[in-house]
């Protein structure tokens, strides 16, 4: 059996996933997560920290560990928005090569955008349908519009979760005043995208991303969580705000409490509903549908393609 690894570096953290393959499908697959906060304060500096570069090659050096004991030499490595944002970028990329002996590929919106699209096509039940993929990132957003045809819109936006924290968020629980601000400034950068993309006709939107799996996860209340259950998950748009009041609700501390919420993403995930919220609204849809394949599953296929 074909075994197959990958790594995406994002704003708020480092992921892998281990994909065994047998014709040519993802027939089991382990994901491993480490929130390594990247992004920290990238918005306001233009530029990585030390400690977020450390907290990252030290990672890094951790999933290589577990590629190699399941066998697998060379993975791809990609890092999104935090990354590409930093103007010493080529610092991180310089350390990972010299530290891990990995090169890191820093991608651009767009093709953060198409990886996501084709993992998300990859685990479809069926593909007749316009899809909008919803990629709410830590520090960008990405709207993919297509079917199995092809891509008919995309774009990146930075907007996400951690980077609408960092500007936005100062008092615990988050103010109503920060609220209205947060969603003036996401309704604001959305509204040309939202315009385009009610040009088309949309059958579903598909969520993915910690955001989306979060909230899938909350609603579940899931203790441990399951990535099969999580997948294909329907959430009501009145769903998703009971959850976002919930989160308004409490502070910091009684958020790490919450069923479902991992205590690292306890002060982002409001920023990141707040997003998800306004989306929705945009594109007047009721729900979404969670997808737990995304980008790293894109890259399992598009290196499968390649391969064979």
């Amino acid at each position: 059996m074909l075994k197959l690894g990958a790594i995406d570096i994002g704003t708020n953290s480092m992921r892998m996933i281990i994909a065994k393959i047998e014709n040519r499908r993802i027939v089991k697959s382990s994901k491993f997560l480490n929130t390594t906060r990247m992004g920290h304060r990238v918005d306001q500096t233009g530029r990585l920290s030390d400690e977020a570069m450390d907290r990252n090659i030290h990672a890094l050096k951790e999933f290589m560990e577990i590629a190699k004991k399941e066998k697998i030499e060379k993975l791809p490595i990609i890092a999104t928005s935090a990354v590409r944002d930093a103007k010493n970028k080529d610092i991180f990329i310089k350390r990972a090569k010299e530290e891990v002996h990995v090169f890191v590929d820093v991608i651009n919106g767009q093709r953060e955008a198409e990886l996501g699209f084709m993992g998300v096509l990859k685990g479809l039940e069926r593909d007749d349908e316009n899809i909008l993929v919803l990629d709410i990132g830590g520090g960008s957003t990405e709207f993919i519009l297509g079917n199995k045809e092809g891509i008919k819109h995309l774009i990146s936006i930075n907007i996400g979760a951690v980077r609408m924290t960092e500007k936005f968020v100062t008092t615990d629980p988050v103010s109503k005043k920060e609220v209205e601000h947060m969603k003036k400034e996401i309704d604001d950068k959305i509204k040309d995208t939202i315009s385009s993309l009610c040009k088309f006709k949309i059958d579903r939107v598909i969520g993915i991303g910690g955001t989306a799996t979060t909230l899938a996860a909350v609603s579940k209340k899931m203790n441990v969580y399951d990535q099969e259950k999580i997948h294909q998950t329907k959430l009501s748009h009145e769903k998703v705000k009971n959850i976002l009041n919930e989160f308004l609700s409490k502070n910091l501390d009684d958020r790490k409490k919450i069923d479902g919420l991992q205590s690292k993403r306890a002060d982002i995930i409001t920023a990141g509903t707040i997003i998800l919220d306004r989306v929705l609204k945009g594109v007047q849809m009721d729900h979404i549908t969670i997808s737990e394949y995304d980008n790293l599953e894109g890259l399992i296929f598009e290196k499968l393609n390649g391969k064979l």
